[in-house]
């Protein structure tokens, strides 16, 4: 009776904390998307206007110093250069020829006396000798003394416009014109196109086209922009119709407000990432609606869940402690069996030195097999030494214990310790390099223990790159001590982590991936050694673990 009225408590609750849930959250979640919708759409409207504007004022700017380049190259050399020099055919054609090594968009070069008349010319077209006198912007250039045209026809038929600045000689003046490369002109304008929709031109104060459009009229046609939209030396943007589509314009005023700079832009072509976040936002708080529906239904069982994991939590702590009783025998075990096998190990060492004590005998070195005693007793003992090694590691499994000093040759173990992990590293794709000092002295140190930290830090520095990367392994002798140092290049370890790298327990790596113990046990090692270890790092850059190593001459043996 009593668990039908716990149920029938449930049901009610749950029918209430879904109330509650849809009342509290999901209203609200739908109130709050809609605000944010709103305030997104409006700063993206004026970013959209923000960076129109940007880009008619980063071109306006460009194609402001095209102009002023190229009309200074003239100024500079009307102000260096004679009218006697100049006029002469062969020098104006090497002094074009300069320019056009130094500088582009200029297609020809000429000098004009102060009766019109083109005195000589380099370029491509056949205009010595003609006369400028009724041209507009000759008598332009001699009133103002620089000059920039609109696009007009002119000797040549072709759309272009000029630069020419005015000099002085004996009191008459003359102009160096020069005709701007329509093509690469064009091509400064249209690098402010953009995507399918985007257009740049430039029109004159009167309407007309001085650089061809993206989609509709042609150089010297009428633009219908109203210019009345573009106030006089500022950048404007406006959204106008055309074709049934809303456009983007923007606008400058160029070459003393004699030029409009104008830049446009489909809406929708600019609104696709808006439309992208609304659509993300509807899904966003549908699935956020479901998540919180499903949270409803599933509360209760959440708690037996949880009573469930609790559970599950005192098993394993259980299965925990059965372990380590497991592991507290198996450590016995391993004492008693490495006890029992050090005795008879002590014979057969003791044995085998009695035997190469005999073979130093001269009746034994006479034998034709001495070669195969002196080698058999050396194999007996590089066993006898092997299986000691064994059971001094059996020793340590099950208690903590002194280190054991060995002539250590810290090159060798290296390369030893790096043809373990080679195949593993080139699995990965990943290079190590060795810088190792040649001639490093022998110390007494425990090799085996510098192995296992030499494994750590490598296999870690594999870890950490992952693939396609590269590892360097250095040694080197400073003042009483060996360093080593291995680099990786892989994303490094935040300062943060970097002050806890060696405690235990502490890992980067993912759950199930690292025990968090082998920088702490190599941490204890080379301390225990006498020696100092240390990390540094930076993010994106790789990291360095250094390990400082006394050196101990061995004693004699």
């Amino acid at each position: 009776m009593a668990f039908y009225q716990r149920k029938f408590i449930y049901k009610n609750l749950k029918r209430k904390i879904t109330t509650i849930i849809l009342c509290v959250a999901i209203f609200p979640l739908i109130f709050l998307g809609e605000t944010i919708y709103y305030r997104f759409a409006k700063t993206y409207e004026e970013k959209i206007e923000d960076q129109i504007k940007y880009r008619t004022r980063s071109l306006s700017d460009a194609v402001e110093v095209f102009l002023r380049e190229r009309t200074a190259i003239l100024a500079t050399i009307v102000d260096t250069r004679s009218f006697d020099d100049l006029k002469q055919q062969e020098n104006l054609a090497r002094m074009f020829k300069v320019i056009s090594r130094r500088t582009d968009g200029l297609i020809d070069l000429g000098v004009i006396d102060s009766a019109g008349q083109h005195l000589a010319y380099s370029g491509p077209y056949n205009l010595k000798g003609l006369k400028y006198f009724q041209q507009a912007w000759f008598n332009e250039v001699m009133t103002k003394g620089k000059y920039i045209s609109n696009v007009y026809m002119g000797y040549r038929q072709l759309p272009h416009f000029v630069i020419a600045v005015r000099g002085y000689s004996n009191g008459r003046g003359w102009i160096l014109r020069a005709t701007v490369d329509s093509d690469i002109f064009n091509q400064l304008v249209r690098t402010a196109q953009t995507g399918m929709s985007g257009d740049a031109y430039i029109i004159n104060k009167n309407g007309i086209y001085q650089t061809a459009p993206r989609f509709s009229g042609k150089i010297l046609g009428k633009s219908n922009i109203p210019l009345t939209l573009f106030g006089q030396g500022t950048t404007v943007a406006e959204k106008i119709k055309a074709n049934g589509k809303a456009k983007h314009v923007a606008g400058t005023w160029l070459k003393n407000n004699e030029w409009l700079l104008v830049i446009t832009q489909d809406v929708g072509d600019e609104k696709g990432g808006l439309l992208t976040t609304r659509n993300t936002e509807i899904i966003i708080i549908v699935f956020g609606c479901l998540a919180i529906i499903m949270t409803t239904f599933f509360a209760m069982r959440m708690i037996f869940n949880h009573l469930e994991e609790v559970d599950k939590g005192i098993s394993e702590l259980n299965d925990q402690l059965i372990q380590s009783d497991k592991m507290a025998a198996l450590g016995k075990m391993a004492t008693g069996i490495a006890h029992e096998i050090n005795n008879p190990l002590a014979i057969i060492g003791e044995k085998a030195g009695w035997m190469r004590d005999l073979l130093d005998e001269e009746k034994f070195q006479e034998s034709e097999n001495f070669k195969e005693y002196e080698q058999s007793v050396d194999k007996i003992e590089e066993h006898v030494e092997r299986a000691r090694k064994i059971t001094h590691n059996m020793l340590g499994f099950a208690r903590r214990m002194e280190h054991r000093l060995d002539d250590v040759d810290i090159n060798n173990v290296l390369n030893q310790t790096l043809e373990l992990l080679q195949s593993h590293a080139q699995t990965s794709n990943i290079k190590i390099s060795k810088d190792f000092q040649s001639e490093l002295p022998i110390i007494a140190s425990d090799q085996s223990q510098l192995q296992q930290v030499f494994l750590n830090l490598i296999n870690n520095a594999i870890d950490a790159v992952e693939k396609d990367g590269l590892i360097e392994v250095k040694t080197r002798k400073k003042d009483s001590q060996i360093v080593v140092a291995i680099k990786d290049n892989g994303p490094g370890i935040d300062e943060e982590h970097l002050k806890k790298v060696f405690d235990p327990f502490f890992t980067t790596k993912e759950t199930g991936k690292g025990t968090g113990l082998g920088l702490s046990v190599s941490y204890n090692i080379i301390k225990k050694l006498g020696g100092i270890i240390k990390a540094e790092s930076k993010l994106s850059e790789g990291a360095v673990f250094s390990i400082k190593l006394p050196i101990k001459i061995p004693d004699k043996k």
